[in-house]
């Protein structure tokens, strides 16, 4: 198999069946045979390793997480109906009661809200450290603590996190450290490589592309993605056969689409970065962005998503929002479309102002998951909408 991640994403596939096909086919079945008793005995067993049951293994979510195992360059993986149901069945399998977590502050909402509200059910606690100040992490580190989480670049803020120092850390104390790597995707980071343990993606962004279909997935060390398996496995959470081929046909083509969005973003950002109405531009592969360096030593790329702030707060960020034509006005992110979205006034509103704050979520804070429509397009929609503030 060639070395370049642009072949391994098209050409990693199952096996052929007798037809021979070259595209894969779809295995919408929900259970499979057994040759005789034997073979079903062995195979319930985990003396055979062969499908069972689609809530366990199917061959299209198979294929999906081998691609995602090569491009990533992790030894096991699977495959869940969503990002969250990847984010909550990882700690859920890895912590039992009493357990602490470490993590990032600026990380996605459902995510804090499993930390703040879910986790602490089971008497699971987590303390949190700023993006910026990575030095304190240590200092939160307890003798219960079982995890340091992390994303890189953070949504919505778009900061960079130092995986590398993170992951001494973490083999310091003997932590498992995991990394949401959604907006970066396998083709422009690989957390593994500077240390990580586990990498979650929610599949329904880049990975799908298109806005279609839910998908989640977590890839990693063979010993923890067991743990993980034999959980999920009793717990249903599995990705449907029809989402994994799509999501397995949607790698083909993230290479040349990611590169893409990233060329997009960066005009995007240089625009936005020298208009009248706005305070200041956060986009990785902008030299102004405090951890621009650390970016391009982990980054291929900068990513699609840009933040910014318009002077005028809240009042002025409803503004925008509403006077946006063409582009989408949507919570999603990794569309091929160009989607906006207001934090806090929306994703964030109910989060207290400090809080908000204190992760990098400004009352003024605009999300662009920049697309792939003609640049020229996209500006002149953000231009006009920054007008009407």
């Amino acid at each position: 198999m060639s070395k370049h991640i642009e072949t391994k994403a098209i050409r990693t596939q199952i096996e052929r069946t007798q037809f021979l096909e070259h595209s894969n086919p779809l295995y919408l079945t929900s259970s499979y045979v057994f040759e005789d008793a034997e073979d079903m005995r062995s195979s319930f067993a985990d003396e055979k390793k062969r499908n069972i049951y689609s809530r366990y293994s199917n061959p299209n979510t198979s294929e999906f997480i081998e691609k995602v195992c090569i491009m990533e360059g992790a030894e096991s993986g699977f495959a869940f109906a969503s990002g969250m149901s990847a984010v909550f069945s990882t700690f859920a399998a890895l912590l039992d009661s009493g357990d602490h977590i470490v993590s990032c502050q600026s990380i996605f909402g459902s995510s804090q809200t499993l930390f703040n509200n879910i986790l602490p059910k089971w008497n699971i606690t987590t303390q949190y450290f700023k993006s910026n100040e990575i030095e304190d992490l240590e200092n939160l580190i307890q003798s219960n603590t079982k995890i340091i989480y992390a994303e890189s670049p953070t949504n919505p803020a778009v900061d960079i996190l130092d995986l590398a120092r993170i992951g001494q850390i973490a083999k310091k104390h003997n932590l498992i450290f995991i990394v949401d790597n959604c907006f970066a995707t396998p083709y422009l980071q690989q957390p593994l490589k500077f240390g990580a343990d586990l990498v979650i993606h929610s599949a329904t962004k880049l990975m799908d592309g298109q806005g279609r279909v839910l998908g989640g997935i977590t890839v990693g060390h063979a010993e923890l993605i067991q743990r993980i398996y034999l959980f999920s496995r009793n717990t249903g959470p599995a990705l449907s056969p029809f989402n994994a081929w799509i999501l397995s046909k949607s790698l083909e083509t993230l290479p040349v689409r990611v590169e893409k969005h990233c060329e997009n973003a960066l005009k995007i950002a240089s625009f936005l970065e020298s208009h009248n109405q706005v305070n200041f531009v956060k986009y990785p592969f902008l030299t102004s962005h405090p951890q621009y360096k650390l970016a391009r030593q982990q980054m291929k790329m900068g990513g699609n998503v840009v933040a910014f702030e318009v002077k005028g707060g809240i009042q002025a960020g409803i503004k925008f929002l509403n006077s946006i034509k063409i582009l989408s006005l949507s919570a999603n992110l990794g569309d091929t479309r160009t989607i906006v979205t207001h934090p806090a006034s929306t994703t964030h509103a109910k989060i207290a102002e400090q809080d908000r704050l204190q992760t990098g979520i400004t009352n003024g804070l605009i999300r662009i998951s920049v697309g792939l429509e003609h640049t020229d397009d996209i500006i002149k929609d953000l231009n006009q909408a920054l007008h009407m503030i």
